[in-house]
């Protein structure tokens, strides 16, 4: 599978799929290219989508440049941060995800606002 293009309000970022949740990765790899109007909360960007895939191995702490399936909200999400969930510094979620790919480099996204539109598509 190749990796992702991820562009957020004129910023192109790059990610790469992890080696777990094979199931989630197929069904967001078959979607794509996904879109939508993101919602920030705190360090964490998050949109809706069509894809309904049940839950894989999900975790509520998840590591920075993280891009998971929440399966609760069937959204994409993006974290690079702390979130308003979090204990310490780490992202942590609202609700359990499946991380499916990693980010390369998330500086860019401390510019972002909510509002803004996020697709995610096929390098």
């Amino acid at each position: 599978m190749n990796d992702l293009r991820i562009l957020v309000d004129g910023h192109e970022l790059t990610a790469s799929w992890s080696d777990t949740n094979q199931t989630t990765q197929d069904a967001l790899a078959e979607a794509l290219p996904l879109e939508g109007e993101a919602t920030r909360w705190g360090d964490e960007l998050y949109f809706s989508t069509d894809v309904d895939v049940p839950p894989e191995e999900t975790q509520t702490e998840v590591p920075v440049g993280a891009v998971a399936y929440w399966p609760q909200g069937n959204a994409l999400c993006l974290f690079w941060g702390e979130t308003p969930a979090s204990h310490e510094n780490e992202p942590r979620v609202a609700a359990p995800v499946t991380v499916v790919a990693q980010i390369t480099d998330t500086e860019s996204l401390d510019q972002v606002t909510g509002g803004t539109t996020v697709r995610l598509e096929e390098l």
